[in-house]
């Protein structure tokens, strides 16, 4: 996700295209499609920070959408660790309109928790956020 430190701001890194197949009936950018790619960075963030491939979503506050997005729209989504528990991690979401730069969603809380190989949560060890790759798990999860 980049480097984030100023003040817990949040850098945006990854980039969609909205495509036919992400919108809605009224041609804008489907909710549902937008929530999947968040939910699905917002994993690889936890990752990357936790240092294991095995972590959930365990909660996803108020969802605040702000704009809406057409086909061919460029976005940009972006995501800040706020606070590391004994077993998770609670990280604040943001995408945006790469031109326009208008606020397309925010999500103040995301909580995705650390899995041990018995399927519970289990303690990371971890309290501040890397800016590295140090902790990038380098094997897969079994089965």
């Amino acid at each position: 996700m980049g480097n984030a430190r100023q003040n817990d701001s949040i850098n945006f890194y990854t980039r969609k295209w909205v495509k036919p197949e992400d919108l809605n009936a009224n041609g804008t950018l489907f909710g549902g499609s937008l929530l999947r790619w968040i939910d699905e960075e917002a994993a690889i963030y936890a990752i990357i920070q936790l240092g294991n491939h095995r972590v959930v979503t365990k909660f996803i506050s108020e969802i605040n959408f702000e704009a809406s997005a057409r086909q061919g729209d460029l976005l940009e989504m972006g995501l800040v660790a706020t606070h590391f528990g004994t077993t998770s991690i609670t990280m604040r979401a943001q995408v945006r309109n790469m031109i326009t730069r208008k606020t397309i969603l925010s999500i103040e809380r995301l909580v995705f928790v650390n899995i041990g190989e018995d399927g519970e949560p289990a303690p990371h060890g971890y309290s501040t956020i890397t800016f590295d790759r140090d902790r990038m798990p380098t094997t897969q999860p079994a089965g």
